[in-house]
């Protein structure tokens, strides 16, 4: 009887056809997270920026040709669950490079689909997301829980590494993701109690 490999425990020293299937396995699997954790993150094109991410996650999985010596990327360790986290690394790093370029940047002025002539249906996502809420409940949040709850429940990471991704000790993310749920539960029961 033979095994079959995984994608997902691939280890560090696997070939480059390894490599390609982990790297193929990861984008299948975390690209549309990826997407929508850059999106909550009001990333302006998380489209654009998924694909730079998982370019820069190729990069980092593959060295340069022919050069293994200090100073190079290391492989992603870990199999899958190392690719995930970062690949959710990368897209952290995205998203701050954006808001602090857009804090440099100009004012743009919003997009008024009611006054644009040229059709555009919404996606099954958008429609979801509108009826939903989740978007205005996540606004009424600090960023710090934003990210804690974006990191945890979107992007499906550990407390270890959201632990890492935000700089703090897995106790304060801990304590973080609490306060940051109690505070979502409020602002859910007061605006349900607005609408009534």
């Amino acid at each position: 009887m033979t095994t079959q490999k995984l994608p997902g425990h691939t280890a560090p020293e696997a070939g480059p056809a390894d490599l390609a299937s982990l790297f193929t396995a990861a984008y299948r699997t975390y690209s549309a997270s990826v997407r929508g954790y850059l999106r909550a993150r009001g990333v302006d094109d998380p489209d654009a920026a998924t694909h730079d991410v998982f370019l820069a996650l190729y990069t980092r999985m593959t060295p340069p040709e022919g050069d293994a010596g200090p100073g190079t990327c290391p492989r992603v360790t870990g199999g899958l669950d190392g690719a995930k986290a970062l690949a959710f690394t990368i897209a952290h790093g995205r998203a701050v490079d954006h808001h602090r370029r857009r804090s440099r940047t100009p004012l743009l002025v919003a997009h008024e689909q009611d006054e644009d002539p040229r059709p555009s249906p919404p996606t099954p996502e958008d429609e979801v997301l509108a009826a939903s809420g989740v978007l205005r409940l996540l606004g009424g949040l600090s960023e710090d829980h934003r990210e804690v709850l974006l990191l945890r429940v979107v992007a499906d990471l550990s407390i270890e590494q959201t632990a890492e991704i935000m700089g703090r000790t897995t106790g304060a993310v801990k304590q973080l993701q609490r306060r940051a749920l109690d505070a979502l539960r409020a602002t859910a029961k007061t605006e349900e109690l607005s609408t009534r």
